[in-house]
């Protein structure tokens, strides 16, 4: 049994073509999560420098800031619940919280009551107040951002094409290759095999960049470097 390696070899070009083009697409998933993280830290330091230095709260705003990232986490992750930021939030705003199926939604909120009542005691000005706001905005935004990918998976009847035309691809591969190679044929089939399956491997655990895989994205890390830079702006304050 033959068969022809040139018919053979345009399939495998357009595999690669399709493997390339999902893992290209993963991979722009995983990398906008990091950078909707990122923005996230950097709206934090700066909504929470102003609020710490002009006003008598910093501390309380501090600690929800800190509480709104690990909601937020905890919620991509699939855990809606506030436990591990309940140190972080007041009584009031836990209660609040469990009754909103999106957590880092109720703590947000919080946070532009705090503004509001710093407001209408007269240590924010209408200028304070809008930079306060717009960062809120931002990080409310890179929250929406983040859903976004969470909620937005690749079709899945692209990804099972792919599966397919992998195991037809490697299925034929020793037919078109045994004239060739001869006994070689089992050891270039497995390493071909090894190279696919790694690949479309590789695109399926980055596709979702929020999960607890070891391979996806190390958002507890994020939520440390917020709390202990507002932490010692805080300790700053205070001294």
């Amino acid at each position: 049994v033959g068969l022809d390696p040139t018919s053979h070899a345009v399939l495998g070009s357009l595999l690669g073509f399709l493997i390339v083009f999902r893992m290209n697409a993963s991979n722009a998933r995983y990398w906008e999560g990091r950078t909707l993280w990122g923005q996230i830290i950097n709206c934090s330091r700066n909504l929470a420098r102003a609020g710490i230095e002009y006003t008598n709260g910093g501390e309380e705003l501090a600690n929800l800031i800190i509480g709104y990232t690990i909601c937020l986490r905890r919620s991509l992750q699939g855990d809606n619940d506030t436990q591990e930021a309940d140190r972080f939030l007041p009584d009031h705003v836990r209660h609040d919280a469990n009754r909103f199926s999106n957590k880092p939604v109720a703590v947000a909120a919080a946070i532009t009551h705090w503004i509001a009542e710093h407001r209408r005691d007269g240590q924010l000005d209408p200028h304070l107040v809008r930079h306060c706001e717009n960062e809120l905005a931002r990080i409310v935004d890179a929250q929406g951002g983040c859903e976004r990918i969470l909620k937005t998976p690749l079709p899945f009847v692209y990804v099972v094409m792919i599966k397919q035309l992998i195991l037809v691809y490697l299925a034929t591969l020793p037919i078109a290759v045994c004239d060739r190679i001869g006994w070689w044929t089992p050891l270039l089939v497995a390493i071909v095999s090894l190279g696919l399956f790694g690949m479309e491997e590789a695109s399926v655990e980055i596709e979702n960049p929020f999960s607890k895989d070891d391979n996806c994205l190390d958002m507890e890390s994020y939520t440390v470097t917020i709390a202990r830079d507002l932490g010692q702006m805080v300790a700053r304050k205070e001294r």
